[in-house]
């Protein structure tokens, strides 16, 4: 094994391909901190996080001044323990989004330094369930656009071999309908369509809608509460043979067994950065597992299609690519799947040249032993 002696850090603010609007905000940038990590050895991991606009530049300094410097003289293999030790020393500050995120920062480094290490790409290091997994978009579903650039989005969508796509929900309940019923009778029955309400409803409103999206008969209806209200979740649940989707908001493996174990949700969308890296979203998706429930993640297409084939219980990746203009090769996509990279590590082409072009300034830190 070999010793931690080095970690850089910056952060690059990435622009939306297209206008992201939902029920409750606007995807206005990503701002992406990356964390390299050297070891003793020479080699080198590269791991990132991301956020939609704010809060990028507190992820950056919880890095720099609590996680970086406490990873000098650490062994790089020893993952768990480093990501474990990691939570410990931030433990005021958990659960929550800016550590999550931060963690996610160091533990995909770790993970990247790790597999190229051993040779081995991602999907096998971490468990080699499968070989592809299917795709579906969201590019084309944002709630801004109007019912005829859906529909129109939602057939090429399908033309190019998509085996489903996203449609964002939020408007006058009866417009939802109308927009979700034009995209079904446009794609016919043998292509999903999801619905995502980004935690806009209560509980009241969120049976009603469910009970009126049924007609479109939709693959799940995601993030209809807000991400705390458990309770909430079994009531509707309870309520709808429409499966129900969460996980994007949540932090925590220890809140997803709530779900998982009062039947709260159907479909688990554990997303790498928000719960704080590899080493915990392969938690999440190994109970999911154990209660026959499909893990389904949140954005990060190009690192989630490796976990995805880790796993046997995923079965969909969702498209919204964000990393074309700075990494070298992109997502490789064929029939409509998302096919993972067999490149030791994490399978990310980072474009040097382009990061540097982006990022953002004063955040590169640099931290070495004293």
């Amino acid at each position: 094994m070999a010793r931690i002696e080095r970690v850089e850090l910056s952060m690059v603010v990435l622009e939306p391909k297209v206008k992201r609007v939902d029920a409750i905000q606007s995807f206005v940038a990503q701002e992406t901190p990356i964390v390299r990590v050297f070891d003793s050895d020479g080699a080198i991991g590269i791991g990132y996080s991301y956020t939609i606009g704010t809060g990028g530049h507190s992820v950056l300094e919880l890095l720099a001044r609590t996680f970086a410097p406490a990873l000098i003289g650490r062994e790089a293999a020893m993952v768990e323990q480093i990501w474990r030790d990691l939570l410990f020393l931030s433990h005021a500050t958990s659960v929550g989004a800016i550590t999550s995120l931060a963690l996610a920062a160091v533990d995909t480094a770790l993970w990247d330094l790790r597999c190229r290490k051993a040779g081995l790409p991602l999907h096998v290091m971490a468990g080699g369930a499968q070989d592809k997994v299917r795709l579906y978009t969201t590019e084309g579903g944002w709630l801004q656009l109007d019912q005829a650039a859906i529909v129109a989005d939602a057939l090429k969508a399908q033309a190019d071999g998509f085996g489903g796509c996203k449609i964002k929900v939020g408007r006058p309940v009866r417009e939802d309908v109308g927009r979700l019923i034009a995209v079904r009778e446009a794609v016919g029955d043998g292509f999903e369509i999801f619905t995502d309400a980004n935690q806009a409803f209560a509980v009241d409103e969120a049976i009603r809608r469910a009970h009126h999206y049924r007609e479109a008969d939709i693959g799940w209806f995601e993030e209809p509460l807000p991400a705390d209200d458990v309770d909430g979740h079994v009531r509707l649940a309870a309520s709808t043979s429409i499966p129900i989707a969460v996980g994007e908001s949540i932090y925590s493996p220890s809140h997803f067994r709530d779900y998982l174990q009062r039947r709260a949700c159907s479909v688990v969308q554990v997303d790498v950065a928000r719960i704080g890296g590899i080493t915990p979203w392969l938690k999440v998706a190994h109970v999911a597992e154990s209660f026959n429930v499909a893990v389904c993640p949140h954005f990060l297409m190009e690192l989630h299609v490796g976990l995805c084939c880790a796993v046997p219980n995923a079965r969909w990746v969702e498209y919204i690519p964000q990393l074309d203009g700075v990494t070298g090769r992109t997502m490789r996509i064929e029939g409509g799947y998302a096919l993972p990279s067999q490149e030791p590590g994490l399978g990310i082409d980072w474009d040097e040249q382009a990061l540097a072009a982006l990022q953002a300034e004063g955040s590169a830190r640099r931290i070495t032993a004293r």
